[in-house]
């Protein structure tokens, strides 16, 4: 007999908040091939998981946080500033944390393999960067807006645009993959990734805000998105997926 994987799903996933993303969302077509069929297995944290990683700056380029500058030419698109800052679940800024993000072009495509969205490739822009939080929890990207893109989840199916990001945390189970989204964006209601958080105001963390203190003259529109590690107001994490 085979196991009720719908509704062993629905049991996995009350153990988890309105914020977070369930394990199986049928609209989303991707966890129906990868939602837990057996109970989970709970693994006790151990000294190494709790007390590492610890990443110093000897690794971190000086044009990691700028992706505008990474390749001999300028990048095509609108240019922009992301910045914010990296909270705890207590609300004080977390120091040296390593954040990584990754996005699409202006056009809407990534640079790999599999991306075959029929839409240019920018010579000069690569899509990844990285850089690590300071005293004050802060830290800041520059980068380009990026497309919106079509994927095959359902007809006529596009992603609204976003910027994916990873942080280690003070340990790894702190992790968090997450990503950032842009205000007023056509797209949310369509998007089955988005709204599998099902807590309304847990989605709207999810969205970065444009500030003009952030904007330079001239040069860049500036979006905040600050991030919390863990507790009631915690970032919600992404599904796992291939967009």
């Amino acid at each position: 007999m085979q196991p009720d994987t719908t509704a062993f799903a629905r049991v996995l996933d009350a153990a988890f908040t309105e914020a977070d993303p369930p394990h199986l969302h049928p609209d989303y077509v991707g966890t129906r091939l990868r939602a837990p069929k057996e109970p989970l297995v709970v693994m006790p944290a151990s000294l190494s998981e709790l007390t590492g990683p610890v990443y110093g700056n000897s690794a971190l380029g000086e044009a990691d946080a700028d992706l505008t500058r990474q390749h001999a030419g300028e990048p095509q698109g609108q240019r922009i500033v992301v910045s914010g800052r990296v909270l705890g679940p207590d609300g004080k800024p977390l120091r040296g944390q390593l954040i990584e993000i990754w996005q699409a072009n202006a056009a809407g495509r990534y640079q790999h393999a599999v991306d075959t969205h029929d839409a240019p490739l920018d010579p000069n822009f690569t899509g990844g960067g990285r850089c690590l939080t300071d005293d004050g929890g802060s830290y800041r990207f520059i980068t380009v807006l990026p497309g919106a893109y079509p994927w095959q989840n359902h007809p006529n199916a596009w992603r609204p645009r976003h910027i994916h990001f990873s942080l280690f945390g003070r340990a790894f189970p702190d992790r968090l993959v997450t990503q950032m989204y842009f205000p007023g964006d056509p797209l949310f209601p369509f998007d089955p990734i988005f709204n599998s958080i099902r807590d309304e105001r847990a989605r709207e963390r999810l969205i970065s805000k444009f500030e003009l203190e952030l904007t330079e003259p001239d040069w860049a529109l500036g979006f905040r998105f600050d991030i919390v590690l863990g507790g009631r107001e915690a970032t919600p994490l992404e599904e796992p997926h291939d967009d």
